[in-house]
């Protein structure tokens, strides 16, 4: 399975989506910072499953329609950051969908992640991870389930690596850095946590509009 996760930037890359999905191939698209009342229902062969209502700039998922069957969407609020409650930007952050593989029969989560800015504490982040990966879990008990997306997290990843394995989830890091707008916040910002997926790779694609990276993520269920 191919996952890719690109962040938009306030929805600027959004014309760069077609020729991504087209080159790429991605079974699941998981976006960040997308304006949802103009995404289309459709991307090169991709269905869109769902986007967040909260906020214009939320999250958006598509999938595979002749891969995968979908079972159910939701979305999660999580704790919110001062600038959150300030500046109104994002209440909806977790958009995930429970997927069934129509082949095997196999069902699996994939969920789009977008944490709270750096103006935020790494704590709050770490907390945000952990309740994101048990409301997703709340989705079905035992499913795999893979989080990708906008992680904010570009130092002391050993912290949220280790919280990450306390979760009973793994921390899987691209093979670049995907964040390199501001020389002191350049880093990996785009990453993956999974449980119940052995994570084949993570390649950083190259830099398009958006101040991100997109990311490509290959898996597979246990």
């Amino acid at each position: 399975m191919k996952v890719i996760s690109y962040n938009l930037r306030k929805h600027r890359a959004a014309t760069e989506l077609k020729e991504l999905v087209t080159e790429h191939d991605p079974d699941v698209l998981c976006l960040q910072e997308c304006d949802v009342e103009a995404l289309p229902d459709e991307i090169a062969g991709l269905a869109l499953a769902d986007a967040t209502q909260g906020n214009r700039l939320g999250l958006a998922l598509y999938y595979r329609m002749n891969t995968f069957r979908l079972l159910e969407m939701r979305t999660f609020g999580l704790k919110k950051s001062l600038h959150d409650r300030v500046l109104k930007p994002a209440h909806e952050r977790v958009l995930g969908a429970r997927l069934q593989d129509i082949d095997i029969g196999r069902e699996l989560i994939v969920a789009s992640f977008h944490a709270a800015p750096l103006t935020a504490l790494n704590s709050l982040r770490r907390n945000q991870i952990r309740a994101a990966l048990t409301e997703l879990e709340s989705m079905g008990r035992g499913v795999p389930v893979l989080m990708v997306g906008d992680y904010n997290y570009p130092v002391f990843k050993e912290n949220l690596g280790q919280t990450v394995r306390d979760h009973g989830y793994t921390l899987t890091l691209s093979d670049d850095r995907t964040y390199t707008r501001y020389r002191v916040f350049k880093g990996h910002y785009d990453f993956a946590t999974s449980n119940g997926f052995t994570i084949d790779s993570i390649q950083t694609l190259p830099q398009r509009s958006s101040d991100h990276r997109p990311i490509l993520i290959t898996a597979a269920v246990d």
